[in-house]
């Protein structure tokens, strides 16, 4: 007689493969989540007895947070089973410290999606099942979440990168992947933290739902149901945030205007798929709220900034344009650092880095820099330079405000000087008795910035 046990394997294998072809075309790369619990594990399982039908090219990543004293062993157990299956695997080390501000879980998180979207593959492969999906749709609505955070997990999602999430599972009952492991005599581990119901996911999983399941033994299913539902809700408003936003939307930034003439709800629907675009972290109810009020209700002139996301981030209004960026660290306005041409160079001030290109006939000229000593420093006030031959010297301070570099930029600029001299600020001007001639080795001076230079 055939156990049941096997019977609710053969049944999940029949239903992922059914439905993974309309999601996984043929030949796609996939790369899948291997932590080397039981979920994991199926789904690797389960795709390594589908691939050689659709031509699915498997690899695996298993992150080592390091959080637990056996996590070693994890990343050595992920390693044999992959071998054993030949599916190449590799192993992503982390620091969690860094992100422990935000939770454990969260920090794990963070850095799993970011391990994953540095992998080169098509599609990204989780084993979230439906109790994970019931459990998250609880989670998100217990902080209060809208109806993007209700939407829980979809089945097919996009990443920021440009992957694309797939979860196979997620029709599936925790119960059902243990009778399939079960019956493939799988073997997993067993992460000691699942059983610490401090955590409120393995509150709401040892504690509350078993109880609930008593009364509604279906919950799974229609919590489902209620995360597409929001997750269709969630789409109706997005596609109402782009109507209130054409033409307001433009180089990641948003026009204020657009949130003055649409109802309140309606405001803080474009604010929040604003923000949502941009990447960032998503303000709690109450944040959001003082964020509209103070962007509509600022002065034209005031100097609006708005942290939010424990101060790692922050919105700006400057004339009548809202700014979203991350909080820019502190800087020594004196520092002066010495340069060598040639040398690639930190720049705290605007977390990031010069890079180089040598020209010829453009640029600054290379012999003009021999004359003295190189340093770049920071604005002081006073600062000026003569932009081309025969014009009068302009003030700094002129010329930011002449291309519109965004205020609270203007003092974190890179200044390079030889000997005391302004040569030039890279992106904004140079003086021209620095200018390289016809046929004369030139050099140009890049850095990436990662916010916003100049406003609309």
């Amino acid at each position: 007689m055939v156990s049941t046990r096997k019977l609710h394997s053969d049944k999940l294998t029949r239903r992922v493969a059914v439905s993974l072809p309309g999601l996984l075309p043929d030949g796609s790369t996939i790369l899948v989540g291997l932590s080397g619990g039981v979920d994991s594990v199926v789904l690797l399982h389960l795709l390594h007895h589908l691939a050689p039908g659709h031509a699915w090219q498997l690899s695996a990543l298993h992150v080592h947070h390091g959080i637990s004293q056996n996590a070693d062993i994890w990343a050595e157990f992920c390693a044999t089973l992959c071998a054993k299956l030949s599916i190449p695997l590799h192993t992503e080390y982390v620091d969690i410290n860094p992100l422990r501000e935000h939770g454990i879980e969260d920090a794990a998180r963070q850095l799993r999606l970011r391990a994953f979207a540095a992998q080169s593959c098509d599609f990204v492969a989780l084993a979230h099942h439906a109790d994970d999906q019931a459990e998250t749709l609880l989670l998100q609505l217990l902080r209060g979440a809208g109806v993007r955070g209700a939407a829980a997990m979809p089945e097919l999602s996009a990443m920021t990168s440009g992957h694309r999430i797939v979860r196979p599972l997620l029709h599936a009952t925790r119960q059902e992947l243990l009778a399939y492991a079960d019956s493939q005599e799988l073997a997993w581990i067993e992460d000691e933290s699942n059983a610490d119901d401090s955590y409120p996911r393995n509150f709401l999983r040892h504690r509350l739902l078993p109880v609930l399941a008593e009364k509604f033994p279906a919950y799974r299913e229609t919590l489902g149901r209620s995360a597409q539902h929001f997750a269709e809700a969630s789409e109706l408003l997005d596609g109402l945030a782009q109507i209130d936003s054409a033409g307001a939307i433009l180089d990641n930034t948003l026009r204020v205007a657009a949130l003055q003439v649409v109802s309140l709800a309606r405001a803080k629907n474009l604010l929040r798929y604003f923000l949502y675009q941009l990447g960032c972290p998503m303000p709690q109810t109450a944040q959001l709220e003082d964020m509209l009020h103070q962007l509509l209700s600022a002065k034209a002139d005031a100097a609006v900034c708005i942290h939010f996301a424990a101060c790692l981030w922050q919105v700006r209004r400057y004339q009548g344009i809202v700014h979203v960026l991350r909080a820019l660290a502190d800087f020594d306005r004196l520092r002066i650092l010495p340069w060598q041409v040639g040398e690639e160079l930190a720049w705290p001030a605007l977390n990031t880095s010069f890079t180089l290109s040598y020209v010829t006939g453009q640029g600054i000229s290379q012999a003009k820099l021999q004359g003295a000593p190189l340093t770049w420093r920071l604005r002081r006030g006073g600062e000026s330079l003569r932009p081309y031959k025969n014009s009068p010297t302009r003030t700094l301070k002129n010329l930011l405000q002449e291309h519109r570099v965004l205020p609270w930029l203007r003092d974190r600029l890179p200044l390079l000087y030889c000997g005391e001299e302004l040569v030039c600020v890279p992106g904004v001007a140079m003086d021209a008795s620095f200018c390289s001639n016809t046929d004369e080795a030139g050099l140009l001076i890049h850095y990436a910035m990662p916010v916003f230079l100049t406003s609309c």
